[in-house]
């Protein structure tokens, strides 16, 4: 007889029993990451039974005078923390926007791939999503402004005042889109 899979204890027709142990998960936390060496934005936000709530967000940052390597340690540091007291069900990321400034590009590169590392080590799942993607998401306009997004995610979430600085903002909004993605794309990554 085949697998059943029908979602209770045990199936009515065959008596096997199910895949599933536990309910769905109705709730996700995620945390969102604007990655930089010199500023690093992170949001954590939670979306249960249709409400986004806003959990934790703000920014840090690293000394420009200071070795490359320790600056990506702090990074490292600072999300295996975040992961550790918030433990998020996904961590997503906003994907390297390669500008005119290779040097810049590369560094926001190192940056993201300290957080790719703090995730696998954890064994959080980690996505990326493309800036537009989640302006297009959080605002309904691919093309929106930094101030754009930080008065939409202040609605979204219910927030006082609009989440500051701007890397803050980013971070909230990347965590929005992946919480506010179709369930089986979350799955997905």
């Amino acid at each position: 007889m085949g697998v059943c899979r029908t979602p209770s204890r045990r199936c009515a027709v065959c008596g096997d029993s199910t895949v599933r142990s536990s309910p769905y998960r109705l709730g996700v936390k995620v945390l969102g990451v604007d990655p930089g060496t010199a500023t690093c934005g992170y949001g954590i936000v939670h979306h249960n039974g249709g409400r986004l709530r806003a959990i934790d967000h703000g920014t840090w940052t690293t000394p420009a005078g200071e070795q490359p390597a320790l600056r990506l340690l702090a990074i490292f540091d600072r999300v295996a923390g975040l992961i550790d007291r918030h433990e998020p069900d996904a961590v997503a990321l906003e994907e390297s926007f390669v500008g005119a400034d290779a040097r810049i590009a590369l560094s926001v590169g190192q940056a993201r791939g300290v957080v790719l590392v703090a995730c696998a080590r954890a064994g959080v799942p980690c996505v990326e999503y493309a800036p537009n993607h989640v302006k297009q998401t959080v605002c309904g306009y691919g093309h929106a402004d930094k101030e754009q997004v930080q008065r939409m995610v202040k609605a979204l979430l219910k927030l006082a005042d609009p989440p500051r600085p701007s890397h803050a903002a980013d971070a909230l909004a990347v965590g929005i889109c992946h919480a506010l993605a179709p369930p089986l794309l979350r799955l997905a990554g």
